[in-house]
């Protein structure tokens, strides 16, 4: 069965940064789409934002606006695993961030994928002085 395993979140002052990595198990796909959303504090499931998601078909790429310039997002085909760079954070950057995976092309990228695909444990983003 194909999991999802992330890493990386922690408590950071603003202004600082974080990477958090994603390593897809079990099943390794010609092509994914995956990618990283995030639910703030008091929010739904369903309400979680597409922070940003890459296409390993065509290498397009989505950022969310809030984030653009500030997070760069990244694929290791080697090791299957993604990368969220985030620098210069902000406390309304504080969330609980998933990493999500389909096989294959799901777009437009960064849509809240419903039921569709799989979903990493999360891992939470504190922000705070």
């Amino acid at each position: 069965q194909l999991q999802l395993v992330e890493s990386g979140g922690g408590l950071v002052q603003p202004g600082g940064s974080l990477t958090l990595s994603c390593a897809i198990s079990g099943f390794r796909f010609d092509s994914y789409t995956i990618g990283w959303f995030r639910q703030a504090p008091g929010k739904e499931r369903e309400e979680r934002e597409g922070v940003s998601c890459i296409s390993t078909t065509d290498d397009d790429i989505y950022y969310a606006d809030s984030v653009k310039g500030r997070f760069t997002i990244s694929f290791d085909s080697a090791k299957n695993t993604v990368y969220l760079q985030m620098n210069n954070l902000k406390p309304e950057d504080t969330a609980v961030y998933y990493c999500h995976t389909v096989m294959g092309t799901l777009k437009p990228l960064c849509v809240h994928p419903g039921s569709l695909g799989y979903w990493g444990q999360g891992t939470q983003v504190t922000v705070s002085s």
